[in-house]
């Protein structure tokens, strides 16, 4: 499993010559170190004078965060051997046989379902390092103000996480021939992209404004 890995082995076999592991991993990967970055802060926050000053309405918003970064940190982590999975799975589809009629609908039928994971895997990735940014604000507004530059980067690997893994969610459905599923998919990118620039550029002006 490349999450358990070394830096320097993962590292060295993402600047390999194999295929895997690749963005997909990648974007999970760095998606798993902004939610990291951010419950650091977090950690450097609860429990000093300030954040004992604040109203509990915010340290319940922080710790709940905290809980849930921590989750995400989690299911990020196996995203980035489930991509690599995932890949393989196309892979083994299109080294299927096609003599025959019958085998080239197996084949096709293969391919398609493949490809159907192999780009649902990193939707949720982005979907993941969504919910990251979504939790991060509270952080930048009242996060230990010497971890604030943390918070930026954090924040600026969760964005990298989201739009690094809807490039492989729409390379893979150029080949999906189902327009109704498509669709579905298209929609849901734009929405994820859109909302995930906002957030980011909303957590950075607070950071800028801090420095």
């Amino acid at each position: 499993m490349f999450i358990e890995k070394s830096l320097t082995n993962y590292i060295s076999d993402v600047s390999s010559g194999a295929p895997t592991p690749g963005g997909g991993s990648v974007s999970a990967l760095v998606g798993s170190l902004g939610a990291a970055l951010t419950s650091m802060v977090g950690n450097l926050t609860v429990g000093k004078k300030a954040y004992d000053a604040l109203d509990e309405d915010i340290k319940k918003e922080i710790d709940n965060n905290m809980k849930e970064i921590q989750k995400l940190i989690e299911r990020l982590e196996e995203i980035v051997d489930e991509d690599t999975k995932a890949f393989d799975e196309v892979m083994d589809a299109f080294k299927l046989p096609k003599g025959t009629e019958e085998e080239k609908k197996a084949r096709t039928e293969a391919i398609q379902a493949g490809t159907k994971t192999a780009l649902e895997v990193p939707l949720e990735c982005a979907e993941k390092c969504f919910q990251v940014l979504k939790l991060q604000k509270v952080f930048a507004e009242y996060g230990n103000a010497n971890a604030i530059t943390d918070v930026g980067v954090g924040a600026l690997l969760a964005y990298a996480g989201v739009e690094g893994a809807l490039f492989n969610v729409k390379i893979n459905l150029a080949s999906i021939k189902d327009e109704e599923y498509k669709e579905k998919i298209e929609k849901e990118v734009g929405s994820i992209l859109t909302e995930s620039k906002n957030l980011k550029e909303e957590i950075l002006k607070v950071v800028y404004s801090k420095l």
